[in-house]
């Protein structure tokens, strides 16, 4: 059996990506490159808006497909997952390497950051091994001007073997160099060739014949060659699904590779081994050639980076800062969402008005009237103008925190404490995005490579509160811990919230350290962490992706579970059985469980019907007090409180609430993000449960200290 494209039949099994051409004409062309090397940036200046997003078939990971025209040629160009190598170690780094060499693209655009270049040649190196048609983009060398680094371009391109050139990704007239390299790329055999031990060379000699005998010469012979030296499964499966059984059932092949080993084994080197060689010799091509094309001037180099990290990754300064920029954060965003939220609102309430008057104009029954006006309308109104305003703020805020570099700083200050819970430092990230909304945290999860690890993250995720827990439990901390009216209301909220967010962090890392040493038991992994240099932001990119590809997706799901919600909140509301609603029933059946908590049954019932959306749980706590069919929006804390304090509220109910906010179930949006991302049900319902249970015991205990105190 030869090492070719499998039939028609076969190719349904495989996890191939659909790529959407405009003609037949079109010229694919994958976009490589390290993370943070500006290689989105340039994809999308050079797509603008003709462009769509997915997932890769049978992967979680997404990809970005975009389209452009020049002269002479159009092209469909495919963002690839940024990796580090083409030796795949995570989910993203795999579907990277088999798309550059198994998915036959007419070129690769490999972008590299100017400031660290040496590092970012071994990608290229490994990639030229492929034998596809190359072209480097150098990124960024207005960074390596101001850092003092000077590249010489033509002579990088002479090492290379192929074509190279310079870019500053933020200046489109920059991309001209990009449009002119893809328009002219021919077929080139010079390009550079990684020279590997003698031992290595002489192995690859015994397998590389049998692979052409297979493959008809094809350039990707050198490349298996080496990879079946020491494959690992991921990529065997790759090569079975795209050319058949052939590792397995050529017996040629077999020999071949059956010597190697012996050979390579009998000079000492043992398995395990192969590819720390073959990477070390990749590392030292890459070294040689930028001694000679790249220029440092070592004044000054680097040194406003060095005493920056030196304030935010230090052991005495690093946390202070943080928790002092998340006070900010916060303070921004409520200071803001405050204002925004009273004009959705109004503008709201104005259309709710002009809808009953269009549905009393057409006759419309008053009891569908009002289930449409106050269910179908009011619920997803409210969840739009309590969570749009913040998650407007914060996301653009987090993203700005994440362009200028100071997020990687953030995952590197908390990557010993989550690996002192068998964590993983990047979980820092992930939980930071929790802050904005949970479900956008937990598919930030898959930047964590170890599936153990990365099912530590989305369990844990919601242990911070999002957006949508905030303003009530600002509204429960200007009640009942702030007196009413004083000045700095809003930095005192501030401060106290960061408090109970530290809570969240807090019992983060308990969690994770819990379910290491139970469900979840492992060590954890080491991960490479890139320090990126602080760079300048990028307005326009982090409006459009914090708004778009953040903001309006997390909302839209928001709004279309809590359409139903609404549906049911109101019918529990307004239906009767033996003269109490549905509602009033539910609140007295779980009466005796919420004492226990320190809450009572209408609380713990609102937490239930706010499943959907935690944006509507103190809503329903009005609206059932008030014994008003419909959610009600008392925009008065004054006159909010007054009616919490008449059905009961004390400290201890103000404490609890706030705790039963911040670790009970996700909403419903986030629990279905989580089946998605892990496929399980078994994981989804323990992701429920986990935080549920945290917030029980911490009522319990509350209740009890609270009781032999007073």
């Amino acid at each position: 059996m030869g090492l070719t494209a499998s039939s028609t039949g076969n190719k349904a099994s495989r996890t191939e990506l659909i790529i959407k051409k405009k003609n037949e004409k079109d010229k694919i062309i994958a976009v490589a490159g390290n993370p943070n090397v500006g290689k989105s940036t340039i994809f999308n200046a050079l797509t603008g808006m003709h462009q769509h997003t997915g997932n890769w078939p049978g992967k979680t990971v997404s990809n970005a497909q975009g389209y452009f025209e020049t002269e002479k040629n159009s092209y469909v160009l495919v963002d690839i997952p940024g990796t580090y190598s083409l030796l795949a170690h995570s989910p993203e780094e795999e579907v990277a390497r088999n798309f550059i060499c198994f998915e036959n693209p007419d070129a690769v655009l490999v972008v590299c950051d100017a400031t660290c270049l040496e590092r970012n040649l071994n990608l290229v190196l490994q990639i030229l091994e492929t034998g596809q048609k190359v072209i480097v983009c150098v990124n960024l060398l207005d960074e390596a001007k101001r850092k003092g680094i000077e590249i010489n371009l033509g002579l990088l391109s002479q090492k290379l073997g192929t074509t190279v050139v310079g870019t500053i990704a933020r200046n489109k007239k920059s991309l001209k160099a990009v449009k002119n390299a893809l328009d002219e790329i021919s077929a080139d055999n010079s390009a550079h060739t990684v020279r590997y031990p003698d031992i290595i060379e002489h192995a690859i000699g015994i397998v590389e014949p049998e692979i052409k005998r297979i493959t008809g010469e094809a350039p990707l012979s050198r490349w298996l060659s080496i990879q079946l030296l020491e494959p690992d499964e991921a990529l065997l499966k790759e090569i079975e699904m795209r050319f058949g059984n052939v590792i397995t059932t050529d017996e040629k092949l077999n020999k071949a590779l059956t010597e190697a080993r012996n050979f390579l084994y009998k000079e000492g080197v043992r398995k395990g081994k192969i590819k720390d060689m073959i990477t070390s010799a990749i590392i030292t091509d890459a070294e040689k050639i930028c001694k000679q094309a790249v220029t440092v001037n070592p004044i000054g180099y680097r040194n406003t980076d060095r005493k920056i990290d030196k304030v935010l990754t230090s052991k005495l300064t690093g946390y202070p800062v943080m928790i002092l920029l998340l006070a900010i954060v916060f303070w921004i965003t409520i200071t803001g969402a405050n204002f925004v939220s009273e004009i959705l609102s109004g503008l709201f309430n104005t259309l709710e008005n002009g809808l009953s008057n269009l549905l009393t104009r057409i006759s419309t029954p008053d009891t569908l009237k009002r289930l449409i006006t106050e269910g179908i309308f009011r619920v997803p109104a409210w969840v739009v103008s309590v969570m749009l305003p913040p998650m407007a703020i914060f996301f653009p805020l987090f993203t700005l925190l994440e362009d200028i570099g100071y997020l990687p700083r953030i995952a590197f200050n908390l990557d010993k404490p989550f690996k002192r819970c068998h964590g993983c430092g990047k979980q820092a990230l992930t939980m930071c995005m929790g802050f904005g909304c949970n479900a956008a945290g937990v598919v930030g999860c898959r930047i964590i490579d170890s599936k153990r690890e990365r099912m530590l993250g989305i369990i844990t995720n919601s242990l911070v509160p999002c957006n949508g827990r905030f303003p009530a439990i600002i509204a429960i901390i200007s009640m009942f811990f702030i007196p009413l009216g004083i000045w700095g209301a809003d930095i005192i909220s501030s401060l106290i919230l960061t408090l109970v967010i530290l809570l969240g962090v807090f019992m983060t890392f308990v969690s994770t350290k819990i379910l290491s040493r139970t469900v979840l038991k492992g060590m954890p992994s080491s991960y490479a962490l890139e320090m990126p240099p602080y760079r300048k932001p990028q307005i326009r990119q982090i409006l459009i992706r914090s708004v778009l590809d953040r903001t309006l997706f997390v909302l839209g799901r928001s709004v279309t579970v809590a359409i139903p919600a609404g549906v049911v909140i109101w019918l529990m509301a307004n239906i009767t059985l033996s003269d109490k609603t549905i509602l009033s029933h539910c609140a007295a059946i779980l009466e005796p469980f919420g004492h226990l908590l320190g809450l009572d049954g209408i609380i713990l019932t609102a937490f239930i019907l706010g499943f959907p959306a935690n944006e509507i749980v103190v809503p329903i706590i009005l609206m059932a007090y008030l014994s008003n069919g419909s959610l009600i929006d008392i925009s008065s804390l004054s006159a909010m409180k007054d009616i919490l304090i008449a059905n009961g509220w004390n400290t201890l109910t103000a404490i609890n609430t706030i705790i039963f906010f911040l670790f009970h179930w996700p909403c419903s949006t986030t629990l279905l993000t989580i089946k998605k991302e892990t496929g399980s049900v078994k994981w989804t319902l323990f992701s429920a449960l986990f935080p549920t249970t945290i917030g029980i015991i911490l009522c319990i205990a509350t209740t009890f200290i609270y009781n032999i105190l007073s």
